[in-house]
């Protein structure tokens, strides 16, 4: 349990008055909590502590969960290598856990460990308090072994926050329980969303699709042809946020400085080198020849995500949900470059170029696989909603 966390709580945990009483949530170290370690998996930020709780923490405590402590995390969240993300929520340590999704990593992680996981939409929850690197991608997910704890959580840290410029001015969602009634839903299914699944995985994809169509729901199938850009767009928009997000980190305040440097731009240089690893490096420097060398291509990457985002809010104009499938392919390689990194969240970064919610139902046993539900932006409600309705579906009770 300790190679799990590298921060715990050291208050031994109190009743509190509250709707989350007694619900212990894990988060990881890039979520600012006074007093608190808040490293983010990386040396850029060895040693600083959070001066103040983020939006989320607040709001959590405030309704009365108890915050169990950090567990071990990629460098700033990209990707899942070194990550015990899920793990205490998985050995059930904790209730929920907080996981920053940038690029999937929070649906990656639920899926390892056999829980669920919502990828709330884009601007439903404040990131105020968060260390993050792609702000118009990265959201903070949320896991836990049932959907009912994930809607409490959101519950609570949902909602504009005046502390948090990026939130748009949108009215709350509607918390209140609707029913579900298969023969009033239809999903779809895009065909070239499977066009790179091994045999053997688009086999157990479809056995989980029979499944909702025995269940009464319709099923229709989509084309989207230009699916494959979501992975480009992302690693040219991603990088280029990255690159000038971890600007920041010069050593100055706060964070591993190199030794011996002569001046202050040579000590700039030599830190930077030194504070980040292989894999955030190679992001780095992809972000910053769009950003210097290629800024066209950063331009062109920026309207074809526009026009993608058009295309998914075309969809829902025919269906109610997507349905997609997981592929975990777990590089064996801790210096991963980025180009197997997208290799392995391929089937995931989709919605984090749209900013729509996703929720990833785990797999009950070989017969059910794991999915993943898409609705249109701010549907997070009835997609909790339709995710335990097919849970229960799943263990013989509606």
């Amino acid at each position: 349990m300790d190679s799990i966390f590298v921060y715990r709580n050291p208050e031994t945990p109190v009743s509190k008055d509250g709707y989350l009483k007694g619900l212990k949530v894990a988060i990881q170290p890039n979520i600012s909590v006074t007093g608190w370690p808040t490293e983010a998996g990386s040396k850029a930020l060895v040693d600083f502590v959070a001066l103040e709780d983020a939006t989320i923490i607040r709001r959590l405590c405030q309704a009365g969960a108890t915050i169990y402590g950090s567990t071990r995390m990629s460098e700033f969240g990209l990707g899942l290598q070194g990550s015990k993300a899920s793990e205490a929520v998985r050995q059930q340590a904790v209730d929920a856990e907080l996981v920053l999704d940038l690029m999937g990593e929070s649906r990656l992680a639920a899926l390892r460990a056999g829980v669920c996981s919502l990828k709330p939409s884009y601007g439903l929850v404040s990131r105020y308090g968060i260390i993050g690197l792609i702000p118009s991608m990265e959201c903070c997910g949320v896991l836990s072994r049932n959907t009912g704890s994930i809607g409490d959580v959101l519950k609570t840290v949902a909602g504009q926050d005046g502390l948090d410029f990026s939130l748009p001015e949108e009215k709350i969602q509607d918390f209140n329980e609707k029913k579900i009634n298969p023969r009033d839903i239809t999903i779809g299914i895009i065909k070239e969303a499977l066009d790179a699944l091994p045999a053997e995985q688009d086999k157990v994809f479809q056995t989980a699709v029979n499944e909702l169509k025995k269940a009464g729901f319709s099923l229709q199938r989509l084309s989207l042809p230009d699916f494959k850009l979501f992975s480009l767009v992302h690693k040219i928009v991603g990088s280029v946020e990255a690159s000038s997000a971890a600007g920041r980190y010069d050593s100055v305040r706060y964070g591993h400085r190199a030794p011996g440097a002569k001046n202050w731009n040579e000590m700039y240089l030599l830190s930077r080198g030194m504070a980040f690893g292989p894999l955030i490096k190679s992001y780095l420097f992809q972000g910053a020849f769009f950003q210097f060398e290629n800024y066209k291509a950063f331009e062109d990457a920026c309207r074809i995500r526009g026009r993608l985002v058009k295309n998914i809010s075309e969809l829902f104009e025919k269906v109610d949900y997507l349905v997609f499938p997981v592929v975990d392919r777990i590089l064996s390689d801790i210096s991963a470059s980025p180009d197997e990194m997208y290799t392995q969240f391929s089937t995931t970064v989709f919605a984090n170029v749209t900013g729509q919610p996703v929720l990833f139902l785990p797999p009950l046993d070989t017969g059910y696989p794991g999915l993943q539900l898409a609705g249109p932006r701010l549907s997070d409600l009835r997609l909790l909603t339709l995710g335990e309705y097919l849970l229960n579906m799943r263990q013989g009770g509606k």
